[in-house]
């Protein structure tokens, strides 16, 4: 493997951080990243969301370093340092949702070959959760899977969503997949969006490390998505939503104050999985892993003792009153 550039010094993550390049199955190079720990107990496989690249999760990653594991964390194709497709680097693109699981199945040779310490573990945040739910179903070899705020649907209102569906269908007939879906840009969202008005998270250090990273660093910046990449999305969460569970341990966190993906998704699909836990997380927004120090701890606590233990902590609580009480008051899930 070659040696891929790796950005410690905007990481704050293990000292110990290393990057590779990969080469998928179809011919696009990745960038994977990983930070081990001194005596590691197991490694967690960490599925980003759309827009981030590795080194946003150096502060996870010492996190689960201080309980004993390594993390093994990945550039999906169009973002980060991985190889853009589009001549507009900052148009969030794929040309179909499926592409992603080529990357998936790179990092699990790579980590084959690293020999990474066993159990492996998934923790995978939004576009990323769509991505590994699909990984997990397709048997992705792993001990457990906790989720954040995963994207199993998108929010939008009822009253958008059918345009969504013909705009980004239409564009593709009309060879005008590549254009950003409305209402977003190629401006990296931090860089434009103030953090009272941000729909990440509610620490103001945990935004201006986001800030940090994206000005030193232009590079891993990306833009809106394309509307190609909203079709592909839309077909991709649609046919999820009408699949089982798999038969794995689960852990779901998901911030009472989401406002990207849709909560509504999220609650019925834990709602159906056997041996699976929803936690939802009070005044989380959609980054509950990049919040206060509190609610981060807390969360990063939940998610440590359920690698240690996935049967046992997955069922803690499933039954509380206290717990299922935000979820009763949820609306269904759509499914389109």
């Amino acid at each position: 493997m070659e040696n891929a550039p790796f950005f410690a010094d905007v990481a704050d993550g293990p000292t110990d951080g290393a990057a590779w390049w990969l080469i998928t199955e179809d011919g696009v190079r990745v960038r994977a990243g990983l930070w081990g720990a001194s005596k590691p107990r197991g490694t967690v496989l960490l599925f980003p969301g759309r827009t981030e690249y590795i080194e946003k999760y150096g502060r996870a990653a010492g996190d689960l370093a201080k309980r004993g594991y390594a993390t093994f964390a990945l550039d999906w194709r169009g973002q980060g340092l991985s190889d853009r497709l589009t001549g507009d680097a900052m148009s969030g693109h794929v040309m179909r949702f499926s592409d992603y699981q080529h990357d998936v199945n790179a990092m699990i040779a790579t980590a084959d070959t690293l020999d990474l310490p066993r159990p492996w573990h998934l923790l995978a945040h939004s576009m990323g959760g769509c991505i590994g739910l699909r990984a997990v179903m397709d048997g992705l070899p792993v001990q457990s899977c906790a989720f954040s705020g995963p994207m199993w649907g998108i929010k939008m209102s009822g009253s958008l969503r059918p345009l969504a569906w013909s705009l980004s269908w239409g564009s593709r007939k009309l060879g005008l997949g590549e254009r950003y879906a409305p209402g977003t840009e190629p401006e990296n969202y931090v860089l434009t969006e103030p953090f009272a008005t941000n729909k990440l998270t509610s620490c103001p250090d945990m935004y201006q490390y986001m800030i940090d990273q994206a000005l030193a660093y232009p590079e891993l910046g990306l833009g809106g998505p394309s509307l190609h990449w909203l079709y592909e999305a839309l077909s991709e969460t649609r046919a999820l939503a009408r699949k089982p569970s798999p038969d794995l341990p689960c852990l779901t966190v998901l911030g009472s104050e989401e406002d990207i993906v849709d909560p509504a998704r999220i609650i019925e699909r834990m709602s159906r999985w056997p041996g699976g836990r929803l936690e939802v997380i009070e005044s989380g927004r959609h980054e509950v892993l990049m919040d206060t120090p509190e609610m981060r701890g807390g969360v990063m606590e939940l998610i440590g003792r359920f690698f240690d233990a996935p049967e046992r902590v997955a069922c803690e609580t499933s039954s509380s009153k206290d717990r299922a009480r935000p979820v009763a008051a949820a609306a269904p899930a759509r499914q389109s």
